[in-house]
């Protein structure tokens, strides 16, 4: 039963969308603001200390919640599906995509600079058409790994802990991960975490988003070549290759100016085509939607392999 929890987990963020009200990972970063008030120094040092010691109460609170559920009669499975439905963004991630791609075609650009920063941290103010619905495909790429893949692949691995350690890893580079004069060396070691558990899931997406690319007219071996061409481009160790799959997929080409906190990066050209569209953005829509959907069938396959393997509910 642990593999359909997995799935009713997913099926639960498809129709209801994040909790509305007492979300755990808002919670969370509420507590990881207070831990960071209280611990902070400029240091890698007291950066691995803050990072290990949040990550580790997160992974232990997913456990102790299971067992608790356990002891009063529920199951872990139960608890699986909870977590897991708490920590994934597949449908918060395609409506405000698919806001953007209307704002994009009315010619409401202050409308779509406004909804930009709930997709990703990068500058909307000097964006154009071009550049809004270039950054909305490439931040669907990027989150169909991170908000969706991940949590399902880490909650078939590791059950509920796992889930809560992964959402945990993330909200972390999230909010100290980013290269500033503050968290260059604090948020050191929560990118690197959310680098190294990453890894996986980036690349399970890039595969699976090659196999799914016809629905929205791709070819997967065009789609795995690029990735496989492109995806070491950009500078995450992860974000190319799920981005690499988009523009394969999407026959668009990504990458070039962006600015994050003031700061101007120019990265290198990912994928073969013309820039995105915001008829594109919607295409990256249905791709990233179609990827969760096999992503968690893979992944509650993977879950009940275990169950059976190890010969109890792993919930």
């Amino acid at each position: 039963m642990s593999g359909t929890a997995l799935a009713g987990g997913y099926v639960a963020d498809l129709l209801l969308g994040d909790p509305r009200r007492l979300h755990p990972v808002a919670g969370f970063g509420q507590l990881a603001q207070r831990a960071e008030a209280a611990a902070y120094a400029p240091t890698r040092s007291r950066g691995i200390a803050y990072a290990a010691l949040l990550v580790g109460l997160a992974a232990a609170g997913g456990e102790l919640v299971a067992r608790g559920a356990a002891r009063a009669g529920a199951s872990r499975s139960a608890v699986l599906a909870m977590v897991t439905w708490a920590s994934l963004g597949g449908r918060s991630l395609t409506r405000v995509a698919g806001r953007l791609a209307d704002q994009v075609d009315a010619g409401d650009l202050d409308a779509a600079r406004a909804t930009l920063p709930s997709l990703c941290g990068r500058d909307p103010h000097a964006l154009d058409a071009a550049g809004l619905s270039r950054a909305a495909v490439e931040s669907v790429a990027e989150n169909t790994s991170d908000a969706v893949v991940g949590a399902l692949l880490w909650g078939a691995i590791a059950g509920p802990g796992g889930v809560t350690a992964y959402r945990a890893a993330n909200t972390l580079d999230a909010m100290v991960g980013h290269r500033s004069a503050r968290y260059r060396d604090f948020g050191w070691a929560a990118a690197r975490l959310d680098d190294a558990v990453n890894w996986a899931p980036a690349r399970l997406a890039a595969g699976l988003t090659a196999l799914c690319a016809p629905v929205v007219g791709g070819a997967p071996r065009t789609t795995w070549a690029t990735v496989r061409r492109d995806g070491a481009r950009h500078p995450s160790p992860n974000a190319g290759r799920i981005e690499a799959g988009f523009a394969g997929a999407l026959g668009v080409r990504l990458g070039g100016a962006l600015a994050y906190a003031g700061a101007a990066e120019l990265r290198p050209a990912i994928g073969v085509g013309p820039p995105p569209i915001a008829a594109d953005v919607r295409r990256a829509v249905r791709l990233s939607s179609t990827v969760g959907a096999v992503t968690a069938l893979v992944c509650a396959a993977i879950r009940g392999g275990l169950s059976v393997v190890r010969g109890r509910p792993t919930g």
